[in-house]
């Protein structure tokens, strides 16, 4: 029987006539590129479903995170709210003053004052809170016994929930004037202290009281992170002669490279807002010249003293500095083999 007389089954003859012909008399499908990538329209169709799932999302954050940047507009104004009810009209009719705002803050010693503080708070947070959960993280995951791991792990996450009204509160019952540590040092003939008033010992304070709150949210992260490592490298180390600390650096730590890399850059990028609720509760007690950081500054020139042109122009630079940051984090995770934040 020849070649040519070979019965072939409908769905093999229906795909033969389907199948387009190129120029030349060679197969194949129109719709892929050179390269062997599906075009522009086949990959909409293929992940139309996930792309329609994440549209309230993304409308979400266009809304509310994209939207309202025109608003910086208003550092460029002597902008007043009350000419109308509508804010874009009030935009719309508020003098425009060029860089003014912008000179009246590099000229003003409060806004380096309060910069200075947010730096030497974020320096502080990111050499002791974020090491912290690492560790805390590879100290529970050495725990045999998991019901002793799920315990240690649900009192570390606790504190994640409660408000920094509470936080701070339970702070003041224990190192406040009338706190606990105060009260049993008058009880043995010593000074009280009242670490809540004293503004040198604030920016440990705060990292404290950081540290307490949410080194277990970031516990979760990590032992993800370590859950998806395999137990057969643990072995073949332990069988080449590697112990407890060479196994954590050689196979533990590399594990967690990529996720600290991430984490490192989002706190980076994040590394100009170190709290604003929780420094305004406590502002007052210890006064601006050691409280007072970026956040707070705006807040409080803008909403208390009503210039709100020269509010938006510091919160304006904030985010200039905070996407300059971002930017050199993630160049520093490239140059370590990291993903980060975006791919090269």
């Amino acid at each position: 029987m020849s070649h040519s007389t070979v019965p072939r089954s409908r769905a093999e003859a229906d795909m033969t006539e389907k199948t387009p012909v190129a120029p030349g008399g060679a197969t194949g499908s129109p719709e892929k590129r050179p390269s062997g990538k599906l075009s522009l329209r086949l990959r909409f169709r293929r992940d139309r479903v996930l792309l329609l799932m994440t549209l309230p999302a993304v409308v979400l954050v266009l809304v509310f995170n994209y939207l309202p940047i025109l608003g910086n507009v208003v550092a460029f104004q002597d902008y007043d709210p009350y000419i109308s009810d509508n804010g874009i009209v009030s935009m719309l009719n508020s003098p425009f003053v060029g860089m003014e705002n912008f000179q009246r803050i590099f000229e003003d010693s409060a806004f380096w004052n309060a910069l200075q503080n947010t730096l030497v708070l974020f320096s502080l947070q990111l050499m002791l809170f974020f090491p912290i959960p690492i560790l805390l993280a590879l100290l529970i995951n050495s725990v045999v016994r998991p019901r002793v791991r799920a315990v240690a792990q649900a009192v570390l996450y606790l504190p994640h929930f409660f408000s920094w009204v509470l936080v701070i509160a339970v702070f003041q019952q224990i190192f406040g004037g009338a706190g606990i540590l105060s009260q049993l040092l008058r009880q043995h003939d010593y000074n009280g202290i009242n670490i809540m008033t004293d503004p040198n010992t604030f920016p440990l304070l705060i990292t404290a009281q950081s540290v307490w709150k949410d080194a277990g949210w970031g516990i979760i992260v990590f032992l993800a992170a370590l859950a998806s490592v395999s137990p057969d490298l643990y072995e073949a180390a332990a069988m080449d002669g590697a112990g407890r600390w060479r196994r954590m650096w050689h196979v533990t730590l590399p594990a967690l490279r990529p996720v600290i890399a991430l984490l490192l850059v989002l706190r980076v990028g994040d590394a100009l807002t170190v709290g604003f609720e929780q420094i305004l509760l406590q502002r007052d007690a210890v006064g601006p010249g050691a409280a007072e950081v970026l956040d707070t500054f705006v807040w409080w020139n803008g909403v208390r003293n009503q210039d709100f042109g020269y509010a938006a122009a510091a919160g304006l630079i904030k985010g200039v500095i905070s996407i300059g940051l971002v930017l050199a984090a993630n160049k520093v995770a490239h140059l370590m083999g990291e993903q980060g934040v975006y791919k090269k």
